[in-house]
């Protein structure tokens, strides 16, 4: 199994530790307040072949690349005025930018899937600090295997990835459990590729911009979580359920019982009081849970839309979408 290192009690060890595995060309788990993330060398096509085989990822699934500041960024893309003003404004934090590739920029194209666009984002706590040390974007999907949930903490990923893995650098619960909010700037259109940890209401007000949505989920691939079957536990997941059936798990929203949890395997509310942010911290901590107290169906409760309900439901969607 994985080495875990506590980042709050050892955390130049756990820099240096995770420095020396990535210049093996080997994935590290690191932490980000998003989620836990499978981090390799964005320069090395070896290293990001080995995260696409830890994970069973499709290669055309582009990887989002990590930076610890504005230079490395600047070193592999190109800025437009709109998306620069985002990423003063929201870096670090959890917004991905997609942006043109410099011709000179050393990340390799398996970590783009072949696209002249690269996801990049500035992630907030400890993982800016091993990307600064390391020195090169780290390229660094979410720390499971392919289409399943995503890691809140160093024990989810250890318990999915950890015979496969050398070092899991342990911060904690990911502040707030959602992956990152994916915008690309077209002629001065802005195009919400993922909802995320990001309301995209704070960009529009930001901007003055109307972000627009995609039409459909699973359409042409340009950013990661765009495929339709995604985050998808073991158990069938029904949506907007108004009661509960014998031996379903229930995970429910804002104190709001319904009839028949009694019968249900296991009863989790996101948010007692009714608290998105609260909500989306939870989510996938929950949703494993629910899939681990042997239920064939996970039925969730309705979710508000507004806000941070656009990425939770997002989720939910893709985790109920049929599987191939």
């Amino acid at each position: 199994m994985a080495e875990i290192i506590d980042t709050r009690t050892e955390p130049d060890r756990a820099i240096e530790q995770a420095r020396a595995v990535l210049s093996e060309g080997e994935p590290v788990a690191i932490p980000t307040e998003t989620v836990y993330g499978l981090a390799a060398d964005a320069t090395n096509p070896d290293a990001i072949s080995r995260i696409y085989e830890m994970k069973g990822r499709p290669r055309f699934n582009p990887l989002i690349c990590h930076v610890s500041d504005m230079a490395m960024a600047e070193a592999h893309v190109t800025f437009d005025p709109i998306s620069r003003r985002l990423a003063e404004a929201f870096w670090p934090g959890p917004l991905t930018l997609i942006l043109p590739q410099r011709p000179e920029s050393t990340v390799h194209s398996l970590a783009s899937a072949g696209l002249d666009t690269l996801g990049i984002r500035m992630p907030d706590g400890f993982s800016r600090q091993v990307i600064a040390r390391f020195g090169h974007p780290l390229a660094a999907p979410s720390a499971n295997t392919s289409g399943k949930i995503s890691p809140t903490s160093a024990a989810h990923v250890q318990a999915d990835l950890g015979s496969k893995l050398k070092l899991i650098l342990d911060a904690g619960p990911a502040e707030i459990g959602l992956e990152s909010t994916i915008i690309k700037v077209e002629d001065g259109t802005l195009r919400l590729l993922r909802p995320g940890g990001l309301d995209a209401g704070e960009i529009e007000n930001l901007t003055g911009c109307v972000v627009m949505r995609p039409e459909s989920a699973g359409a042409t691939i340009e950013a990661p979580g765009m495929l339709a079957s995604h985050y998808a536990p073991g158990a069938a997941v029904r949506l907007n359920a108004e009661d509960v059936q014998a031996g379903e798990a229930l995970i429910r929203f804002g104190g709001r019982p319904l009839p028949g949890e009694g019968e249900a395997t296991i009863v989790l509310d996101l948010s007692p009081g009714g608290n998105l942010r609260e909500a989306a911290a939870n989510l996938f901590d929950y949703m494993k849970q629910a899939d681990a107290s042997g239920a064939r169906t996970i039925a969730f409760g309705r979710i508000p839309e507004e806000g941070l309900g656009e990425a939770i439901i997002d989720r939910l969607q893709r985790a109920a979408a049929p599987r191939g």
